[in-house]
């Protein structure tokens, strides 16, 4: 008897519970759900060898489309340069990859005109016995007009043969004429072929400029790696490594976009 009691009592309860379920499906996730605190505060001084303090971290929840954006692209790293001065300067190391970018500019500004100007021969280089020297060392040069410069090699005549292979072995076509210690170099008329010959030069500069830049960024990480012997954590100098890279990535797109400003400008 008490057992069919308890049959009843079980099927009761089971029935009870099936008349609450629409209420609890729709109270229990209120209950159950996590409300997301998010805190805007950091801390002020972290140590560098906890490296997640390092970082600036925001929280975004992805779309479709920005996933689809960001597929096949590295997370990018936003280092606070104040928590790693006594391992390295990151400002300093932005300002010397800024010069390399700044003297780029001062290239294809003084050397990469359609217009005659005297600095037009100033990138070229002379290889001498006691090394090599940019032209305008060597010799004064001037213009005498549009379509004639002049190289006056009085300071130093000795250099005047390989001043003047240097002129003819450069990518602009010139033919120059020696008169004693002058060297007159007829300037070429702007032809297609003469824009093309600037253009190469242009790409020269760039990859000159990226030369620079590999040699600063490559500067940088052999003095944060030196600093992993002094007690910083691995991570801590990966998280630099990686932001130094990012900075050198920056600045070899700032490289290409001037290339190809030059090159829309020479070509015309």
């Amino acid at each position: 008897m008490l057992f069919l009691f308890g049959i009843v009592t079980t099927d009761m309860a089971l029935s009870h519970l099936n008349l609450l379920r629409p209420v609890l499906c729709r109270f229990l996730p209120s209950v159950v759900r996590t409300p997301l605190v998010t805190s805007s505060r950091v801390p002020s001084l972290p140590h560098a060898s906890c490296p997640a303090l390092l970082l600036n971290y925001v929280r975004h929840y992805a779309t479709k489309k920005s996933k689809a954006k960001a597929k096949g692209q590295t997370a990018k790293v936003n280092i606070n340069a104040a928590l790693v001065e006594d391992i390295i300067s990151l400002e300093e190391v932005k300002e010397d990859m800024a010069a390399v970018l700044t003297t780029l500019k001062e290239d294809f500004s003084r050397s990469l005109s359609i217009r005659t100007s005297p600095g037009a021969l100033d990138h070229i280089t002379v290889t001498t016995k006691d090394g090599k020297f940019p032209l305008n060392q060597l010799g004064q040069i001037s213009m005498k007009s549009p379509q004639l410069l002049v190289v006056n090699m009085t300071g130093f005549p000795e250099a005047m043969a390989t001043v003047t292979r240097a002129l003819q072995e450069s990518s602009m076509g010139l033919n120059p004429e020696v008169e004693g210690t002058i060297i007159r170099v007829p300037v070429p008329k702007v032809t297609r072929e003469h824009r093309e010959n600037l253009v190469k030069l242009a790409k020269q500069f760039s990859n000159k400029a990226k030369d620079s830049l590999r040699k600063v960024r490559t500067n940088a990480v052999t003095r944060v790696k030196k600093k992993s012997k002094e007690g910083i954590s691995e991570d801590t100098i990966h998280l630099i490594e990686k932001q130094i890279q990012q900075m050198a990535d920056g600045y070899v797109a700032d490289i290409d976009k001037q290339l190809a400003t030059k090159t829309k400008e020479l070509l015309g």
